[in-house]
C-alpha cells in the first residue's frame, strides 16, 4: 500500500484512469458523476487514445477506490494507471 498508489493527491498532475466507456456521452456521464464527489475539482477526458482515459484532479486526498466505486455504479470501469 502506498499513499500515491491508493489515493489521488491534490496538485497539478491528478491521477489518470483508463475506462471501458467509448462514446462521448458515456465519458460525459462519468465526468458528471465524479464531479458530484466531494473534493474532485476537475475531470479531463482524453478521447484521442484507446482505451479512453480520464484524469481526476482534487483539492483534498481522495481514495482511488472511491473513484472506482463511483464509476462502477453507473456501469463502467475506472482502472488507475500506474505511476512511473
Amino acid at each position: 500500500m502506498s499513499l500515491l498508489k491508493d489515493n489521488i493527491i491534490p496538485g497539478e498532475h491528478g491521477k489518470v484512469f483508463g475506462t471501458n466507456a467509448n462514446e462521448e456521452m458515456e465519458l460525459v456521464e462519468i465526468k458528471n458523476k465524479l464531479l458530484d464527489l466531494d473534493g474532485i475539482t476537475e475531470v479531463h477526458i482524453n478521447n484521442s487514445i484507446f482505451p479512453k482515459e480520464f484524469t481526476v484532479f482534487t483539492n483534498k486526498v481522495i481514495s482511488v477506490e472511491e473513484v472506482e466505486k463511483s464509476v462502477k455504479s453507473i456501469g463502467y470501469h475506472a482502472i488507475p494507471k500506474e505511476i512511473i
